[in-house]
């Protein structure tokens, strides 16, 4: 099996060692290919092998692969009108979403996305991330850049022009971490404050090039364990004669990875801000709307009208909300069994956290574990 799959990134690693975990367990013998001499990734002349597992990225890798007539799997849908092969990629309206949830969460209420021409992905998660901005009733700011013009040769005094005309605070999406850093670049040589005037949430996480941002770039951590062996496990069928999906097997981002660059003090509600902030701090916790109540001294009626006017959705549904995304990253940022995580979250019992974590996540924290 041929893996025709970039890993300069974590993106990229951890979807060929979740192909490589598959592949073991298959018998499969891979092959991670060669460049040619224009440092494009291509399968070797003589190779005659069963399938291939790519990121398809241009018309020129696409051209390629298809001359070589075997079943392949595209990880990336940056050429969807290309459906000749399957396809296995993030859900971008489930990462769009998430990404409007945890800047909402923090009080923000203008929002811009900035999409540099670094590839078709970057339009397309700016796209979905304005379609999700103004459904939920809000104006979205878009920078994108012309077709083109190189990703890295980007006019600067025109992005910069750009954020100096930005309501403030604003938060603004960038496709991964490369335009994220770009945005935090430009925000400190024109000084601007990085999180409290600018929000910046990258869509994809690369923890090496997160934290050598200035400051630390939060960002959505991908699926890409679950989309390497779902990728895995439908070539496998393409290549015992199943027939290629009509659509595109969609996989959701786990969770928003907060760092500094959206670690913001909102001024706009204070104490509705200290709500959140204490719902946070106790996610460990089995809090409850009463136990809010009683410790702020406000009405039922008023939190039930600021939660919804501010987050769109119920005080109960938020901290149920926290309290889930609080066990996902234990789950995943511990080896903790789930009875010890359901002590350490003080569940009543690993019965309830296990039956609770289905309701909220459609798996089982087991079952998560093992993608993830």
């Amino acid at each position: 099996m041929a893996i025709l799959i970039e890993t300069d990134d974590s993106w990229g690693r951890r979807i060929v060692a979740s192909i490589a975990t598959y592949a073991r367990r298959a018998g499969w013998q891979l092959l991670i290919c060669p460049r040619d001499q224009q440092h494009r990734l291509r399968l070797p002349r003589r190779w005659t092998g069963d399938g291939a597992l790519v990121s398809l990225r241009d018309r020129s890798m696409t051209n390629h692969l298809r001359r070589a007539s075997i079943p392949a799997v595209d990880v990336s849908i940056m050429m969807p009108k290309v459906t000749w092969l399957g396809r296995v990629a993030t859900d971008d309206n489930a990462r769009a979403q998430m990404a409007l949830d945890h800047l909402r969460e923090r009080g923000l209420k203008h929002f811009a996305c900035y999409a540099p021409a670094i590839g078709r992905y970057s339009f397309d998660r700016a796209l979905a991330f304005q379609q999700v901005v103004e459904k939920s009733g809000f104006r979205c700011h878009l920078f994108a850049e012309a077709d083109g013009k190189s990703g890295w040769e980007m006019d600067n005094d025109s992005v910069a022009h750009w954020l100096e005309r930005l309501p403030r605070p604003v938060a603004i999406f960038a496709a991964d971490p490369y335009p994220a850093r770009h945005i935090a670049e430009l925000c400190q040589w024109n000084e601007i404050n990085v999180p409290d005037e600018v929000a910046i949430l990258a869509g994809d996480d690369d923890e090496l090039l997160c934290k050598v941002s200035s400051p630390e770039l939060s960002s959505i951590q991908l699926a890409c364990e679950t989309i390497g062996e779902q990728a895995a496990e439908l070539l496998d069928r393409l290549m015992q004669g199943g027939k290629v999906p009509k659509q595109p097997q969609l996989v959701s981002p786990l969770y928003v990875r907060q760092r500094h660059s959206t670690d913001v003090h909102s001024t706009n509600a204070p104490e509705l801000q200290e709500m959140l902030q204490f719902i946070k701090e106790n996610s460990h916790q089995n809090l409850c709307v009463a136990d809010i109540l009683s410790r702020f001294s406000v009405s039922r009626r008023w939190l039930e009208q600021r939660f919804r006017l501010r987050l769109g959705r119920s005080p109960a549904d938020h901290i149920r909300r926290v309290r889930m995304d609080a066990v996902q990253r234990v789950l995943f940022e511990s080896d903790l069994s789930i009875t010890q995580l359901a002590y350490q979250m003080e569940f009543t019992s690993s019965t309830s956290l296990t039956q609770q974590f289905t309701r909220h996540f459609g798996c089982s924290p087991t079952a998560m574990r093992q993608r993830g």
